[in-house]
């Protein structure tokens, strides 16, 4: 079998999507299955207004076709709704190609925290762009409902899961044991509400670990505030081992793996009642979800960092591997042998 995923959100980029592709592509090659990737990599692109880090990829449809053909995909997947996945969507549409899509991310809030765009006019864009696949995965259930009620169609579940092996509690105190330990972690972004987190009259220490566009002002505005920037791998999971609470104040996540991250370290987690938290949060067990976040954040401190991990032991990266290949095979036109695919292909190449 062979699964062909277009993605505008590839590494050097460090965020919830390219975990989970980067995830998938391990689950999927541990099943047998090869998988290939058209993503911003070997592509020219210029960095997106306002997220430098994310790359605008240029390519062609004339590309984009000779891609496919030599991946010979029995099933396509688009992973997000920039260049590349608006691309490979036109050509799957003009060929009849079932393909089926994504939502990671809410761009609509995204776009709206930046500029006076309706979220009416981007979520008509986002419906159109979902609406024509024969599936749209999301990861939770509250998101499931929120979109079905915009409009949204042919929706799938497809949750996540975490490196349990990595991210475990390990004794590192590496912020000392004088004072309890707040973290956040993730995108350094005003979609993200860091501030919510950083203006908190806490006791003790708040570590903030991650980048973007608003790192330098926060730092410069909380000098109290250690910021570690971005880290990955073991340094990253000795930061969440070293920590006392986890502290989410995103309004606008879709799922939020580093809560999962948080939780297979141990800590309990401090976050508003919103899609992504009340999904996965177990309120007074694995962390408190309340609209006062300085209430959340002191009950988290009395929470059981067993707990967590048992919980965290529920999601693993294999069985969301199971449910991403199932809503595929359920969802995608599948010809009835390899003859027939390519003269699919080919015949409407011509």
């Amino acid at each position: 079998m062979r699964i062909l995923i277009a993605t505008d959100a590839w590494h050097p980029q460090v965020n919830g999507v390219v975990r989970t592709n980067e995830q998938l592509r391990i689950g999927l090659k541990q099943f047998g299955i090869e998988v290939s990737f058209i993503s911003p990599l070997h592509n020219r692109s210029i960095p997106c207004p306002t997220y430098p880090e994310i790359r605008l990829s240029y390519i062609s449809q004339d590309r984009i076709h000779q891609k496919i053909m030599h991946y010979q995909p029995d099933y396509v997947h688009i992973s997000t709704e920039g260049p590349i996945g608006f691309a490979v969507r036109t050509y799957c549409l003009e060929r009849q190609i079932s393909f089926t899509t994504c939502y990671h991310t809410r761009f609509p809030e995204y776009l709206a925290s930046r500029f006076p765009v309706p979220l009416s006019w981007s979520y008509a864009f986002l419906r159109r762009f979902h609406n024509s696949g024969s599936g749209m995965m999301v990861s939770t259930n509250s998101l499931a409902d929120e979109l079905k009620n915009r409009g949204f169609n042919n929706i799938l579940p497809w949750t996540r899961g975490v490196n349990t092996t990595l991210f475990r509690p390990s004794g590192h105190l590496i912020f000392g044991v004088d004072e309890p330990v707040f973290l956040y972690v993730g995108r350094v972004a005003i979609e993200k509400n860091v501030e919510a987190f950083l203006n908190l009259d806490l006791p003790g220490k708040k570590v903030v670990v991650g980048s973007g566009p608003q790192l330098d002002e926060l730092r410069s505005r909380y000098p109290d505030v250690l910021f570690s920037g971005s880290i990955e791998g073991e340094e990253l999971a000795q930061h969440y081992a070293s920590a006392d609470v986890f502290v989410f104040p995103s309004l606008t996540d879709t799922f939020g793996v580093v809560l999962l991250e948080a939780m297979a370290s141990g800590l309990p987690v401090a976050a508003f009642p919103v899609t992504g938290p009340k999904d996965i949060i177990k309120q007074g067990v694995t962390g408190f979800l309340n609209n006062d976040l300085r209430i959340a954040a002191l009950k988290a401190l009395q929470l059981k960092s067993k707990d967590c991990r048992l919980e965290a032991l529920n999601y693993n990266w294999a069985n969301s591997t199971k449910q991403f290949l199932n809503n595929i095979q359920r969802s995608h036109w599948k010809p009835q042998n390899e003859t027939d695919r390519m003269g699919q292909l080919q015949s409407h190449s011509s």
